[in-house]
């Protein structure tokens, strides 16, 4: 019997740790004004200090809080061990390292992550994933999509490898953005000028 390919979210994990050992701390991003480092940090912090994850979602006093937690952990904590906290991710007593839900929440955001640091390179190109990666990034796509700015406007997205589409959200006129699903989701994210999609 074959083994069960490693989940999306340990693969592009690992990939991003890889990533950031050779590029060292101090590489742009396509989170803008993060570099590397910053980038690093916030996701140890997001592995390691649940008591820092409403700012990254409610703002306010929680956002500054969550914003002091990732400078004290940048500043405080050697390249390399940065890197190794990602790279082992979270300790077994966060939620988010357990088998289901590690795979629900961090396979989008370690491959968005790593995209983010990919496509900041002046030679980035568009990478081929398997079938199975693109259809988990594809389940993503509507949750993120739906905490776009709200508009009159009616969206819906398509995967151009399969021909599938969804609604996000009904209107008129409705715009339509299609891609493959990295490619949709990376654009769902808010990162509209590094993915390949089209918009219509």
């Amino acid at each position: 019997m074959a083994d069960s390919p490693a989940p999306l979210s340990r693969t592009e994990r690992a990939a991003l740790a890889d990533l950031l050992a050779e590029l060292g701390p101090d590489e742009p991003t396509c989170c803008t004004g993060w570099t590397t480092a910053d980038l690093a940090a916030h996701l140890v912090v997001r592995d390691r200090r649940p008591d820092a994850a409403p700012g990254a979602v409610l703002g306010g006093p929680f956002g500054r809080w969550t914003e002091r937690v990732m400078d004290r952990t940048r500043r405080s904590t050697s390249w390399p061990e940065l890197v190794a906290q990602v790279r082992t991710g979270p300790p077994v007593w966060v939620p988010t390292s357990w088998g289901p839900v590690d795979r629900l929440v961090n396979g989008s955001e370690m491959t968005i992550h790593h995209e983010d640091v990919r496509r900041a390179r002046p030679d980035w190109a568009p990478r081929e994933l398997p079938r199975s990666a693109q259809d988990e990034l594809w389940a993503q796509v509507g949750f993120l999509a739906r905490t776009r700015p709200r508009s009159d406007r009616g969206l819906q997205v398509r995967r151009t490898d399969t021909g599938e589409s969804r609604t996000i959200r009904e209107g008129s006129p409705v715009v339509t953005v299609a891609g493959e699903p990295l490619e949709v989701l990376l654009w769902a994210s808010g990162r509209e000028d590094v993915a390949r999609v089209e918009v219509s």
